[in-house]
């Protein structure tokens, strides 16, 4: 018995060593090396990206200020030069389903540290981060009558 438990205290060392081996002797390069991301420029994002938005939408009725909820979804084309377009999306305001062919005109710009802006033609404004050399796009609304009080 006791032999038995020697050879297999023995067979768990030499797993053991097996399986650290490579890391100490690479300790530093045992891990992916991440850099922060640079050199983005408008070229950067050309395509589709799809994209979701929701929140509420003040007005003021005559019984004061209303909040209805509201939710889109759909494709958001880039052209690589900074302007941008919607078609084809899905706006779901206060439970109510509409669809959209198009809505074109909205402008983009875009920093060397890959973050950027985006202004649609109805004055929106959205703060932009670009991810993974454009694989991936986020977005936050900055308008100013938008933002929460």
């Amino acid at each position: 018995m006791k032999r038995l438990s020697i050879a297999l205290l023995a067979i768990a060392a030499v797993a053991t060593a097996a399986v650290l081996a490579p890391t100490v002797s690479h300790r530093f390069t045992a891990l992916p090396v991440v850099h922060a991301q640079s050199g983005c420029s408008v070229a950067t994002l050309n395509g589709n990206y799809g994209f979701t938005y929701t929140g509420f939408v003040s007005a003021h009725g005559t019984t004061g200020p209303t909040k209805t909820p509201i939710a889109i979804v759909g494709p958001l084309t880039f052209d690589g030069a900074g302007n941008c377009s919607a078609l084809n999306y899905t706006v779901a305001l206060n439970g109510k389903i509409e669809t959209s062919n198009s809505s074109p005109g909205a402008t983009y710009t875009v920093n060397s540290d890959c973050t950027g802006n985006m202004t649609d033609p109805g004055g929106d404004s959205f703060n932009l981060v670009i991810v993974g050399g454009g694989a991936e796009l986020m977005a936050i609304d900055i308008t100013p009558g938008d933002l929460p009080r």
